[in-house]
């Protein structure tokens, strides 16, 4: 049982933006499940699957705030090491979606293990820099991100290049938190950007083509092109107020692709236009201002970096998901968190705001 004096510690706030964004998802998914007719509507059953889900994640939730977070920095080298052999597993055992092999199935669910992988490197990355009293140097900064680059080769194969970058970045923005040499940023911020023009050659043909589209969607309008191009009509139509709810023609007369996954932002800004679409955007500001307030209060350099790489992770899926449906960025199959259909997600999700609550919950135990 939870001590009474912990539960009034709980960030109201924080948990109620996140309640409210899985309300406005599975509001929207109902939506985006939509289908016009001649005999009016057709429902596909994403909005229910996403309850369900989402009533798993809420209790994944529950049960990552009973315990005391500190108990996880024993657990964060096995937990990495299943991880990683989940998803060592995958291209044996895995199970082929949209040409892709990222899930394994277990009869009733399919298991995704890059989501697991997200959580077993914000755990160890945490635990790692915890011990560290200084700023990085090279040989530190390796050792750290050896954590984050050996899941994400093994995402990037399955091929999943969104969920490897977001593993990577996400560690990333936690040794920024931390803080690394001055020399080491300034040189990074010079050698990276003179090296990506060398991983063109590393990506799959399809990859290539999104950023080609990226950069002129007119190329292929009915190819390659088609999302992009859809995604913005959608959410230019929706002009300022929007056309209303269930009243989106580009996602109900099924022009609009993927938007329950990938573009259900576009369902939205279809039918609550700019100010709905404004709302949304100033209600996940608000998300991730309760976590960084969350951070800057936990009592101890673990708390305080679980914090850090939790709202890394939905900031990252957050930016790059709307700038991918705006057209500011290639398409690169990150959701959208809470508004996005996935089963995995949605429990990871709910998981990590637990974490963030636990840390807040047990931010005066330390108080002297």
């Amino acid at each position: 049982m939870i001590d009474r004096r912990l539960v009034s510690h709980v960030n109201w706030a924080f948990l109620g933006c996140a309640l409210l964004l899985m309300g406005l998802g599975v509001l929207n998914l109902y939506s985006a499940s939509a289908l016009r007719v001649e005999g009016g509507l057709a429902l596909d059953p994403y909005y229910r699957k996403q309850l369900i889900w989402g009533g798993i994640g809420l209790c994944v939730m529950l049960a990552t705030m009973l315990f005391d977070y500190r108990h996880l920095k024993s657990l964060a080298w096995p937990f990495f090491i299943f991880s990683v052999l989940l998803l060592a597993c995958v291209p044996f055992f895995g199970k082929t979606i949209y040409g892709a092999q990222r899930w394994i199935g277990f009869g009733f669910f399919n298991l995704q293990p890059s989501e697991i992988a997200k959580i077993s490197v914000l755990l160890l990355g945490a635990k790692l820099l915890a011990k560290i009293s200084d700023k990085l140097d090279w040989l530190v900064l390796f050792k750290v991100m050896l954590v984050g680059i050996v899941p994400a080769v093994l995402i990037v194969k399955q091929p999943d290049l969104g969920s490897g970058l977001t593993v990577i970045l996400l560690l990333g923005g936690m040794v920024i938190y931390k803080g690394v040499e001055t020399k080491i940023l300034k040189g990074v911020l010079i050698v990276g950007p003179l090296l990506l023009p060398f991983s063109w050659f590393f990506l799959h043909g399809y990859q290539k083509q999104r950023i080609l589209t990226f950069l002129n969607p007119g190329r292929d309008p009915l190819g390659a092109g088609y999302h992009i191009i859809q995604s913005q009509i959608a959410i230019g139509s929706g002009g300022f107020w929007g056309k209303g709810f269930l009243e989106g023609t580009q996602s109900q007369l099924s022009f609009l692709p993927e938007k329950h996954t990938d573009f259900a932002f576009a369902v939205f800004g279809e039918e609550w236009g700019f100010v709905g679409a404004l709302l949304l955007l100033v209600l996940f500001c608000m998300f991730l201002y309760q976590i960084v307030l969350t951070s800057q209060e936990a009592k101890d350099q673990f708390g305080s970096l679980l914090c850090a790489g939790v709202f890394f992770y939905f900031f990252l899926q957050i930016l790059i998901n709307m700038g991918m449906v705006l057209g500011l960025m290639p398409v690169v199959g990150i959701p959208l968190p809470f508004i996005s259909y996935g089963g995995s997600a949605s429990v990871v999700n709910f998981c990590l705001i637990g974490l963030v609550a636990n840390v807040s919950m047990r931010r005066f135990v330390f108080k002297k």
